[in-house]
């Protein structure tokens, strides 16, 4: 089995469909994603069809938002056994758009019959190729394939309604709060619209606590942010030290996945970011990290940031032994290279990079295969 993992709104069931297209023998596409949700019992029935259609011919079956359907794996596993016992030639593809959930259905259930795809968010060099974006453009309306056609100044307002209804309030209410018990979804909503807005800053639990004004806990503030990355919106970056326990025991550096979810909760337009050099800034260095943080799905690699004292390295880039220390200058931050200099005296990583003003190029840095920063 094929499972493509990733967040909302990035074209999994696109590609998934164009597979289906371009194959010559007999597919069928279902979706677990209504508003009543479907049970294991539509699961079974679906399948079996399937299995009566094609008979002895090979054929594909695509389901869509898996995880939406209690106890799916097992019923995945009875039913994919079944056909491997009696030769039947089904292939299969499952789409899921919670990634926690997922992975946690196949390694309870599905061991050995799965090979996972991550699907990310789109990169600058997608949304540049396909719809010949500029960089600035890109840093503003991040990577969504789907408000492409009103992400301009004219249709701002539009643009601005899809990315927090259709992205932002269907990913938390239907991926996360649906699927995950959460006891205070208001300090779950808040944490995310505090994340965006602190973006490549590092805030403690407890400073947390403060800005958010509840009666919360970090333990449930550690864990809603767990949540929140699962569905591949906003992480917390752990501070790189060579024990990890005191790795994940640090105050997060929190991330955006996509910098279109920054701008849309700003509320500012194209225009009004571009002159407020602090918060364009912000998106800058945050359009950095979510290239990373998207990047590194799937290869190993483990991204942290650093700090001591007033020193700090906004990114690390970590695979096996190699690691790589990774400074952003955008023209309005002050030059703080002491922080890359006391992080090479303390670690001694294999490469230095400075991105931006008198470093690598934003735009060639955004370009380049993640591979090519954490190799010889």
């Amino acid at each position: 089995m094929q499972v493509l993992l990733g967040p909302r709104q990035i074209g999994k069931t696109t590609l998934a469909v164009q597979i289906k297209d371009a194959l010559k023998i007999e597919s069928f596409y279902i979706s677990a994603d209504t508003a009543t949700l479907q049970d294991i019992v539509w699961l079974e029935t679906q399948w079996k069809i399937v299995r009566e259609k094609i008979r002895k011919k090979p054929g594909l079956l695509i389901i869509d938002e898996i995880q939406k359907i209690s106890d799916w794996s097992n019923m995945i596993k009875k039913l994919f056994d079944e056909d491997t016992q009696n030769k039947v030639n089904l292939k299969v593809i499952l789409l899921g758009s919670s990634p926690w959930l997922m992975q946690k259905g196949l390694t309870e259930s599905l061991a050995g019959r799965f090979e996972i795809i991550p699907i990310t968010h789109w990169n600058y060099n997608e949304m540049h190729s396909f719809f010949n974006w500029s960089l600035d453009k890109f840093i503003y309306f991040g990577g969504y394939p789907g408000p492409v056609s009103f992400a301009n100044e004219k249709n701002i307002s539009r643009w601005l309604n899809y990315i927090n209804d259709s992205l932002i309030e269907t990913t938390i209410s239907r991926d996360i709060l649906l699927m995950s018990q959460v006891n205070k979804p208001v300090l779950l909503r808040r944490l995310f619209q505090l994340g965006c807005s602190y973006s490549g800053q590092i805030l403690s639990y407890q400073k947390m606590l403060g800005q958010l004004q509840d009666a919360g806990n970090t333990t449930t503030l550690a864990h809603y942010l767990e949540l929140l990355n699962g569905a591949g919106i906003l992480a917390g970056l752990n501070k790189y030290a060579n024990h990890k326990v005191r790795s994940r025991s640090s105050s997060p550096k929190l991330q955006v996945y996509n910098t279109a979810l920054m701008s849309a909760l700003s509320s500012k337009t194209f225009a009004e970011a571009k002159k407020d050099k602090g918060f364009w800034g912000r998106l800058v260095e945050s359009a950095i990290g979510a290239y990373l943080i998207n990047e590194i799905r799937g290869t190993g690699i483990e991204l942290y940031y650093w700090r001591e004292s007033n020193m700090e390295v906004d990114f690390v880039l970590k695979k096996g032994d190699f690691v790589t220390a990774i400074e952003v200058k955008s023209s309005l931050k002050k030059e703080r290279l002491s922080g890359l200099e006391a992080f090479e005296k303390a670690f001694k990583p294999n490469r230095l990079l400075l991105v931006g003003n008198s470093g690598i190029p934003i735009e060639e840095f955004l370009k380049t295969p993640i591979e090519h920063w954490v190799s010889k």
